[in-house]
């Protein structure tokens, strides 16, 4: 039997790459970051052609619930699964599966997806969602979608395919952490694809292999049933999904996606995801720009003036005006820590 779908979004985490944009109260998922909706609302928005508004739980932590609700029109508090603490992403999507179980049965199928990507076909997206989900069912199996990589990017961690199953699907040769530069261009040239974080399974099959393979979460486990709270309190060993559960796995398949994925990790990132002028700037905002090219320019308010410049990252926010270079960007949180607590914790 094919159980209903439910989507989970992961929707935590503050962002600190975009700050002074991003803040612990307004963080990258619920920023204007690609178009001129929050990404999370962009998100939902790509999600409910699949799987109906209902069927859609987004997986934040407690003290974004009003900020999530309010980028959510229509959304109620019911479909919040809300973490009291952070305890990596291994216990959030277990708590997440037992949620799902609860609700569509034992035959339940989710797929997991993060708040805070562009996606530039959401067509393909779906149709390699409902894919990677159905074969999951069938082959009780816990399905991952690796993107065909467009460029060699150490930023990323990626995924060697092994056998070809037959319906699209192949088993996991291995995992690798971010390469460096060399490496991940020989990884990319010998057919690896990214680890994009896109996750398909029944949730009761999750449940079993975290029960089987993850002692760090043995603990809480026997909250699962209980509140959040006593779950995620019990949490001794926070642990991601992908060293907690699918690392260890053997019923690990990987399905290869394209459909213009970007984590926009950076923002440099937003040169490939926002649309840029002639010049290839990348704008929100009130901005001139005059014999300027590649510039990645954010102002909320204030207006800003480009002169004779390239390859910069402007963001003026409240005050505050950040810039550095677009190839300097993705080293952004080096500088976030380094700030005085007031200026790194902008309200």
């Amino acid at each position: 039997m094919v159980g209903s779908l439910y989507a989970v979004v992961l929707a935590g985490g503050v962002g600190s790459r975009f700050w002074p944009l991003s803040t612990p109260e307004r963080p990258k998922q619920l920023l204007p970051l690609v178009g001129d909706a929050p990404m999370l609302a962009d998100t939902v928005a790509r999600l409910v052609p699949l799987v109906g508004g209902e069927r859609v739980l987004i997986l934040t932590s407690a003290s974004l619930a009003e900020p999530v609700l309010r980028a959510l029109p229509g959304f109620t508090r019911e479909q919040l699964l809300l973490e009291p603490r952070a305890a990596g992403t291994a216990a959030a999507l277990t708590w997440a599966a037992a949620a799902v179980a609860r609700l569509g049965g034992p035959d339940a199928r989710m797929v997991c997806v993060h708040a805070d990507w562009a996606i530039g076909d959401a067509d393909r997206f779906r149709a390699t969602l409902r894919q990677a989900a159905d074969v999951a069912a069938q082959r009780s199996a816990l399905a991952t979608v690796g993107i065909v990589p467009s460029r060699p990017d150490p930023g990323l961690g990626y995924i060697q395919p092994g056998e070809a199953l037959g319906d699209g699907a192949r088993t996991v040769a291995r995992f690798v952490e971010k390469p460096s530069a060399e490496r991940a261009a020989g990884m990319v040239r010998d057919g690896y694809l990214w680890n994009s974080g896109i996750f398909a399974w029944r949730a009761t099959d999750l449940l079993d292999e975290v029960r089987t393979l993850t002692p760090e979460l043995a603990g809480a486990m026997a909250h699962i049933d209980g509140s959040a709270e006593a779950f995620f309190g019990a949490v001794a060993t926070p642990i991601s999904i992908d060293v907690g559960v699918m690392e260890r796995s053997k019923r690990v398949v990987v399905l290869p996606g394209e459909f213009g994925w970007d984590d926009v990790g950076t923002w440099g990132a937003l040169q490939r995801v926002r649309r840029r002028d002639d010049a290839g700037n990348a704008t929100h905002g009130r901005v001139i720009l005059r014999e300027a090219r590649d510039n990645v320019v954010h102002s909320e308010g204030a207006s800003v003036v480009l002169y004779g410049v390239e390859g910069l990252v402007v963001v003026v926010r409240d005050g505050v005006t950040l810039v550095t270079t677009v190839e300097r960007s993705h080293d952004l949180k080096t500088l976030v820590e380094a700030l005085p607590t007031p200026l790194r914790e902008l309200r």
